[in-house]
């Protein structure tokens, strides 16, 4: 009895025409499942049945592909938002929802990290962290580098959490000087907890900052030295003033060049 031939995968028609979105949510899966590194578009066309180079007419290579898949990933990112309740509360909200979407994809995710553009500006996830980070009370024009400082905190400690990094950290302890005995383990003191002490040292950070910036510029005036507290430098951490040889300490142009206030002589 002669056998039906079977049509090679990838060169039948397809009941449904290839789309980028199509193409994203199938390397989603295969990346959900084997990881970035195990994704190939031969693995991707496969999975589509389709022509492997069918698929470059919709993405140029793989780089593209995995822009595209983190651009669809970033764009479903929700949040609640409580536009009356305190901006606290809504920072720990926010920065949950974005942890629990990371543990939602993780292999994306820790790829999407390493990558500098991973965050736009019309990202669901940075107009939310904006408009907290506004309604807190954060100056105008110092809120782009505040929401990209809590950005790099909460990331890097999602990136140290979802490699194990994290757990292993939290596990480390010193050595007792005198017994040389290691200490007990934080078996108990778990990610979620350590998460939430992230968001903590961030709000009080913050409000200490917002604190300073009031008392500052309280009854309408502006901070003594013009600057807001967002923008000060201690002056302890202040680098020395570049004095030319001879100079005697003091002068007030290099005081003015390091961002001392020069002293009446």
């Amino acid at each position: 009895m002669e056998r039906a031939k079977r049509t090679p995968r990838g060169t039948r028609k397809r009941d449904v025409p290839l789309t980028e979105a199509g193409i994203c949510a199938s390397a989603l899966r295969l990346i959900d499942a084997d990881g970035v590194e195990a994704l190939t578009m031969r693995k991707l066309a496969a999975a589509l049945d389709a022509n492997p180079m069918s698929l470059y007419h919709h993405v140029p290579n793989k780089e593209a592909l995995l822009r595209g898949v983190a651009r669809m990933v970033g764009a479903r990112f929700r949040t609640v938002t409580l536009e009356d309740a305190p901006w606290q509360e809504r920072m720990r909200l926010l920065a949950t929802d974005f942890r629990t979407l990371a543990h939602r994809h993780p292999n994306l995710m820790a790829y999407s990290f390493s990558q500098p553009d991973f965050i736009q500006p019309e990202d669901p996830f940075w107009v939310a962290l904006t408009a907290v980070l506004a309604a807190a009370g954060v100056p105008q024009s110092d809120i782009p580098q505040l929401a990209a400082l809590v950005c790099a905190v909460v990331i890097g400690v999602m990136i140290a959490e979802l490699n194990g990094a994290l757990h292993r950290w939290s596990n480390l302890q010193p050595t007792t000087p005198a017994s040389g005995e290691d200490g007990p383990t934080n078996e108990g003191f778990g990610e979620d907890r350590m998460f939430r002490l992230v968001l903590d040292t961030i709000i009080s950070g913050m409000e200490s900052r917002l604190t300073a910036d009031r008392a500052g510029g309280r009854d309408g005036q502006p901070p003594q030295n013009s600057r807001r507290a967002f923008g000060r430098i201690p002056r302890q951490l202040r680098p020395p003033a570049a004095r030319c040889e001879g100079e005697p300490p003091g002068n007030p142009v290099s005081d003015m060049a390091a961002g001392f206030e020069p002293k009446e002589q």
